[in-house]
């Protein structure tokens, strides 16, 4: 089959590869990049682990070929923090807050949250989950992931405030056996 020239660029760094006209952008980020943190769950549309930003936008990166993507901004998962650095404000709300569960839906949930704050800085919880509709998890209840989101949106520079009081607050062992 022939193939065509496809320029992106990714997580910052362009990329030019030739690729056949009907390989989808999932597959073209996972088997031609190595970039294995976008995830290939229904192959159908319909889960959205292989949501990724592209021009700004979450997309599900099984629904674009690669070849539509020609000249597009694409940031993928491991473009939100490289190895060794913070995690980005929407990665540790995930961290803080538990919005993880097996893991699997997670690079997906993370790249829409991380869309919707450059879009809204401030969202409502009914914000939050419209823009997550798109989005399954099989594990949880959607509601630490909504309160991930709030904490991204709190804290935008993804720093975790120090507690001035947390010898104090944390829980006593008195009285368990005395």
């Amino acid at each position: 089959m022939s193939t065509v020239p496809v320029s992106v660029t990714v997580n910052g760094e362009p990329r030019t590869h030739e690729v056949e006209p009907r390989v989808l952008l999932v597959h073209y980020l996972r088997d031609v990049l190595r970039l294995t943190g976008t995830h290939v769950g229904c192959d159908t549309s319909n889960c959205g682990a292989c949501t990724v930003i592209l021009d700004g936008a979450a997309v599900k990166s099984c629904t674009v070929l690669a070849v539509q993507a020609r000249g597009c901004e694409i940031t993928t998962i491991e473009g939100l923090a490289a190895p060794g650095e913070p995690f980005s404000a929407v990665q540790q709300g995930f961290h803080q807050e538990h919005g993880l569960q097996c893991g699997y839906c997670t690079p997906g949930m993370i790249m829409a949250c991380t869309a919707l704050l450059s879009e809204n800085p401030d969202p409502t919880e009914h914000e939050i989950r419209h823009a997550l509709e798109g989005n399954l998890c099989r594990c949880t209840g959607y509601q630490m992931i909504v309160n991930s989101v709030r904490w991204a949106a709190e804290h935008p520079d993804g720093v975790v405030p120090e507690s001035s009081d947390a010898v104090s607050s944390a829980p006593s062992m008195q009285g368990a056996g005395s």
